[in-house]
């Protein structure tokens, strides 16, 4: 992905989809580039409609990765005052730009989210729900990390 307008994506769960992104200058010992793995959790799609008043004000919620140049005036993925705004603002208006997002300093926006569809046992207190992602280094070790712990001591059995 090279600009943003190329980096909004949806997840999809037939193919396991992640994202990588990786920083090309920098190359790990077999030569690779070092990236983290962006590995999604839960997530569905809005059931609001994108002309609903929800739908136009939160207009990243239709997609699961955004990808920006990093600005420091772009906070919020709604923009600034989502409820006195009629919609647009944020990050689809900031991609409307098409900026280049190769080899520079980017903003990685992961929307994730759950519907929730109360169950009896969800009376009269709901006990949890989760929701989440993992971040994970990729191709930043030789090794695993782990392999220096200690042996134990004693058997366990």
């Amino acid at each position: 992905m090279k600009r943003e307008l190329d980096a909004k994506r949806v997840v999809d769960p037939f193919k396991s989809r992640f994202w990588k992104v990786i920083n090309p200058n920098r190359e790990n010992h077999m030569g690779k580039p070092v990236g983290y793995k962006l590995i999604s959790g839960h997530t569905t799609y809005p059931l609001a409609k994108p002309e609903s008043t929800i739908g136009r004000r939160a207009g990243f919620m239709y997609q699961h990765l955004w990808v920006t140049k990093n600005e420091n005036n772009e906070r919020y993925p709604a923009g600034d005052y989502p409820f006195q705004h009629p919609g647009g603002a944020g990050l689809p208006q900031w991609t409307q730009a098409n900026r280049d997002i190769e080899n520079t300093d980017v903003v990685l926006w992961h929307v994730f989210g759950t519907n929730h569809i109360p169950r009896a046992e969800d009376w009269p207190v709901m006990p949890v729900e989760r929701t989440g992602f993992h971040l994970k280094p990729s191709g930043f070790f030789a090794r695993s990390p782990a392999i220096d712990v200690a042996p134990s001591v004693k058997p366990c059995h």
